[in-house]
């Protein structure tokens, strides 16, 4: 994989296909090897952009946490870097917070937005205690903590089954500094309902019939706040409707694409 060096930290990204460029964002605790059945399928189509966000994957942590914004940034001078001047931004969960966050430091690159099982609300008080807890947890444990504690939201299927066991071995490839600084950046996310209310841009919004972190109202209150918003439920899925049912979403992501 190629890397993009930035205050000192390595950052390494997946630059693969041809066609509208489309920079995606993992959920947490994953990395960028998520969407490989979407690069794929839908590579000789479409040019996807992932990046390993900080302190996860094969990226190297920065100082402190791993603020939305912070991974926002890096993203826009990776696209300075290969020259991108917009792209569709999309990303599952944390990946999401980090697309509004995009949106927030750039509407001018944001072809499309696609938001899939996030939210647009920050964090309450309890939300926050419980991703410190959780980074506290990291340190001690390393990745083992967050297979145990996330893993049987994430796949409808259960951790048994062969997506269970793939994002497993995607979550043990995080850092446990990694992991610490991405939970404590999540806490310190803004709400972006106002920044989803001001976009006028397309937009695709997905969530699993099953996910039971991010339900579908959380969904319905982000396409609602975006004039022309589609949304579209995954049968058979949770967290990550993109690994468990990848044709399924791979459908329905490049109808959305193939339209812009």
């Amino acid at each position: 994989m190629p890397t993009l060096t930035l205050d000192g930290v390595p950052l390494h990204y997946r630059d693969e296909g041809r066609g509208l460029p489309v920079l995606l964002f993992h959920a947490f605790p994953l990395n960028g090897d998520a969407y490989a059945k979407q690069v794929k399928a839908l590579s000789e189509r479409y040019r996807f952009i992932i990046p390993d966000i900080r302190g996860l994957g094969r990226s190297g942590v920065g100082e402190g946490p791993t603020e939305m914004s912070r991974i926002a940034q890096d993203a826009l001078a990776l696209l300075d870097a290969l020259k991108v001047e917009s792209a569709v931004v999309g990303g599952v969960s944390m990946g999401g917070y980090a697309s509004m966050a995009l949106l927030r430091e750039d509407a001018g690159r944001v072809r499309g937005l696609v938001l899939v099982d996030t939210q647009a609300t920050a964090d309450d008080e309890a939300g926050r205690a419980r991703r410190e807890a959780s980074a506290q947890e990291a340190l001690r444990e390393g990745p083992e903590a967050s297979v145990r504690a996330l893993l049987p939201k994430l796949v409808a299927t259960g951790a048994d089954s062969e997506v269970g066991r793939e994002v497993a071995a995607l979550i043990r490839t995080a850092s446990p500094a990694g992991l610490a600084a991405a939970q404590r950046g999540m806490a310190l996310r803004p709400d972006s309902k106002d920044i989803l209310a001001r976009y006028a841009g397309p937009a695709l919004v997905v969530v699993g019939e099953k996910d039971p972190i991010t339900p579908l109202e959380k969904a319905k209150q982000m396409a609602d706040l975006i004039s022309g918003a589609r949304l579209e439920v995954i049968p058979d899925a949770a967290h990550l409707p993109n690994q468990e049912q990848p044709e399924k979403f791979n459908a329905v992501l490049d109808s959305f694409l193939s339209g812009l």
